[in-house]
């Protein structure tokens, strides 16, 4: 993953061949605790979205999370960007715990985590298809970052795991309704950001 600094990016990820990532409520908790140590120092959440086998994070990054870093694998000194670095090891470490926890070998994540930013047609045509509700209309004049917004929080709705998206605990919707007041999101920035 290459990073610029301030840049919105949806970043996400999802179990190897599909499979579950998250097995209880515990491991849900834990990943964000990883999260907020690992990556909120680099970049400003705008939304989050935990589901059973997948994740997805909209954020901005920081100048410092775009800085290159010497990485050493094996006898070689890799540069690597200090966010890709930081979300590679939140992997990496959730990884092993779930697989502790789980009596289970191997990879548990994709090999490759995604950050897309700018417009994705692809991404439009999935929304319009899924008649998303509420009357928010999927288009070109619309802009990516307020999509993924609501995608993301509307993520746990369209699987049928909630009726609707503030009665999933594992995502910021709930906070934006402010029924929770969660701090992982700058939701001051998000408003800014995306207009709302």
């Amino acid at each position: 993953m290459h990073f610029e600094p301030n840049v919105i990016y949806h970043v996400f990820n999802q179990g190897n061949n599909r499979q579950p990532i998250f097995f209880n409520s515990e491991n849900y908790l834990y990943f964000l605790k990883k999260t907020r140590t690992l990556v909120l120092p680099h970049v400003h959440f705008l939304s989050y979205c935990l589901m059973p086998n997948h994740f997805h994070w909209l954020i901005v990054t920081k100048e410092e999370a775009c800085e290159w870093m010497p990485f050493r694998a094996s006898s070689k000194a890799i540069p690597r960007q200090r966010l890709s670095h930081q979300i590679n090891i939140l992997l990496r470490s959730y990884a092993r715990a779930i697989n502790k926890q789980e009596n289970r070998s191997g990879s548990l994540f994709r090999q490759h985590t995604q950050a897309k930013d700018g417009w994705l047609d692809q991404f439009v045509e999935v929304a319009k298809r899924r008649n998303t509700t509420d009357g928010f209309t999927f288009g070109p004049g619309n802009d990516y970052a307020i999509q993924c917004f609501r995608y993301i929080h509307e993520n746990p709705s369209e699987a049928g795991l909630a009726q609707s998206p503030t009665d999933w605990t594992f995502s910021s919707a709930r906070d934006y309704a402010g029924l929770r007041q969660g701090n992982l999101c700058n939701k001051v920035l998000a408003k800014d950001l995306l207009g709302f």
